[in-house]
């Protein structure tokens, strides 16, 4: 395949911008990234070197277009719940109103996911007083089906804090399976009408291989660590992620929005940089993966940039596996 539709720039130099989530709104491209704010810290396994604390929304009117910054359309300062670490963000638009979701850490440090709207696909974004109840972790995707019913998935591990909630209430202690057991999967809940509120408490959802069996915690090229995007093509639900510390973007297929997912294989092999985290999406009858690396920075893992190039399926709906 060609990868001559991937911009030899970042989409953006003028900030550092990273886990792009885009969508098409209107016939533009909205992309939804977390900004890396350089600073001279360490890098660590809890990720404290990601430091975010606003959202600025690109724009694209055409795949080929000049990218906008369309400057800060919210701040930490003004989520009533939250301390620190606007993550990587997602969105939706319905009937008008566009719902930014996000995670932060609350008063007490814990991960939760909130959500802002905006009569704009850019912003401003107001928040609501509260994140949402029962949410946890980080990663928000979410995902309207063709029914209109609307799923917002989630969930990393290590600094994401998903491995802390497996009794159903935040261990700080917890930790994850053993290296033979199932691996903890990425959690789904649907939305309710107004998209404030999940409907009930959220699942996980199962990853599983060919074969019907779980995927286990030390098949750590193929498990799930963090990043989840989810997709339809062709009537079959895409369902791609990260694998974390060996830096793959890879993606399990289902006939059902919440899983079971069967593993498929990768997506994008690593990029440079710890993190790998993406969206997909159609535009005008072609496919693009829109993703982050370091280049720019040398490596610095918390100086990110993001780009995107076109993605193909073969004629089965296997996606062909891209170079960075």
């Amino acid at each position: 395949m060609s990868n001559n539709s991937q911009p030899k720039t970042p989409l953006v130099t003028n900030i550092f911008t990273a886990d792009p989530s885009a969508h098409v709104f209107d016939g533009k491209i909205y992309i939804y990234p977390s900004h890396d704010i350089p600073h001279d810290g360490e890098d660590n396994d809890n990720g404290d070197e990601y430091r975010m604390e606003d959202y600025h929304i690109l724009s694209l009117d055409d795949i080929t277009a000049p990218c906008v910054d369309n400057g800060e359309a919210l701040h930490l300062k003004d989520i009533p719940w939250a301390s620190k670490q606007l993550w990587a963000p997602d969105a939706i638009e319905r009937n008008g109103t566009y719902y930014l979701f996000f995670p932060a850490r609350d008063m007490d440090g814990i991960f939760r996911i909130g959500v802002a709207t905006s009569s704009s696909p850019v912003g401003p974004f107001k928040a609501e007083a509260n994140y949402i109840q029962g949410s946890y972790s980080i990663d928000p995707a979410v995902f309207e089906d063709d029914d209109k019913k609307a799923y917002v998935y989630f969930g990393g591990l290590w600094g994401g804090q998903l491995e802390k909630w497996q009794t159903g209430s935040f261990d700080e202690n917890g930790v994850g399976p053993a290296l033979d057991m199932p691996a903890i999967g990425p959690r789904v809940a649907e939305l309710t009408d107004d998209l404030l509120s999940f409907k009930s408490e959220p699942k996980e959802i199962s990853i599983v291989d060919k074969d019907g069996k779980p995927l286990t915690a030390g098949d750590t090229d193929r498990r799930y660590f963090e990043g989840p995007w989810m997709h339809k093509y062709n009537g079959t639900y895409y369902l791609s992620y990260s694998t974390g510390d060996t830096h793959y973007l890879v993606y399990a297929t289902s006939k059902n929005p919440q899983g079971p997912f069967t593993y498929q294989g990768r997506i994008l092999e690593p990029v440079v940089g710890w993190t790998t985290h993406h969206s997909i999406v159609e535009y005008k009858g072609k496919w693009y993966l829109f993703y982050h690396d370091c280049t720019e920075s040398n490596g610095i893992n918390h100086r990110r940039c993001v780009k995107y190039m076109e993605l193909n399926y073969r004629e089965d709906g296997s996606i062909i596996t891209m170079e960075p």
